[in-house]
């Protein structure tokens, strides 16, 4: 590749999505992460939730969004949505990574690997949307660790607290305690906040799970994983460019994304432009469970065998 060529790539946006605002706790944990890149950022904000939706249409719209990305010229895809991580992840890497170059980095697979390697005692708790729970992602990318038993928890309700800004009293208190019950009593010691929602309640859940409780977020994980990912590929931006500038598109209403958008992520949220990604033409297949959907991607490779004991109790 020409070396003004090679400028011109580095230089180009990192492209995030997710089906509403709660990807943008990824976003946040780049720009601090990588504070020279630029970020271009689509909020699916017309078809959010994906969690209740069937894994095809999650497909169809996941693919839409990316498409809108790779044709707005982003050098990387960043797939800041734990359900369309599980349900695209292999459609991504075929339609982009091996055809077009174009790499991509998902939030399950970095929180997972983290887990299994801070863990002390094999006993990892994940709090998740119902739909991240039931797609068994989490555990499908923990299998391969001797001795990692999960224990799992759904928490629907951080989402809507998290939206509303709600993120200290007794309200969230209440909220925490009853959902995080299970996992306490689980004796985990290191807790995957599976939701990109929830490092907005960081502070009451590790108030109620304690202090010797590890919490994993995918956020920052995966902000390591893009910053691997770039290095690898010699794709870093030029430190001496200048200043960065991020953009952000919602396909709802642009107006009140940005409300929220600000809550999420701060006064880096300017202008807001609304976007109608063409859909996308996807395969026929069958309707499997998310757990599969996205199964190319590479288990989470055994730790070293100090950090994680082998447990003599039964797995979750």
């Amino acid at each position: 590749m020409e070396p003004h060529s090679l400028g011109a790539v580095n230089d180009a946006a990192i492209g995030m999505f997710d089906s509403g605002v709660g990807g943008l706790t990824v976003a946040r944990a780049v720009i601090d992460q990588l504070p020279g890149e630029q970020v271009l950022y689509i909020g699916d904000t017309a078809n959010t939730p994906y969690g209740p939706r069937p894994v095809q249409e999650v497909r169809r719209l996941a693919l839409s969004i990316m498409d809108e990305l790779v044709d707005s010229g982003v050098k990387m895809l960043v797939i800041a949505c734990n359900t369309a991580s599980a349900a695209v992840l292999h459609d991504a890497r075929s339609r982009y990574t091996r055809d077009k170059g174009v790499p991509v980095v998902e939030v399950i697979h970095p929180a997972a690997r983290a887990a299994a390697r801070v863990t002390r005692n094999g006993r990892v708790g994940l709090i998740a949307t119902q739909g991240t729970v039931d797609s068994n992602a989490y555990a499908d990318a923990l299998a391969a660790v001797p001795g990692v038993h999960l224990f799992s928890q759904a928490c629907p309700r951080f989402v809507e607290l998290a939206e509303r800004g709600i993120t200290t009293g007794p309200e969230v208190m209440a909220t925490a305690e009853e959902y995080l019950a299970p996992v306490k009593a689980a004796d985990v010691d290191t807790l995957i906040l599976g939701c990109t929602h929830y490092p907005l309640l960081a502070g009451p859940i590790s108030y109620v799970m304690g202090e010797d409780v590890t919490l994993v977020t995918s956020s920052q994980e995966t902000a390591k994983d893009v910053y691997r990912e770039l290095a690898r590929r010699d794709l870093l931006r030029d430190p001496d460019a200048p200043a960065p500038r991020h953009e952000f598109r919602a396909t709802g209403d642009p107006d009140s994304f940005a409300v929220l958008a600000r809550r999420f992520l701060g006064p880096e949220v300017g202008r807001v432009r609304r976007v109608e990604p063409t859909p996308a033409a996807v395969a026929p297949g069958p309707e499997v469970p998310l757990a599969h959907a996205g199964e190319s991607a590479p288990a989470v490779a055994p730790p070293d065998p100090a950090l994680v004991p082998n447990s003599s109790e039964d797995p979750a």
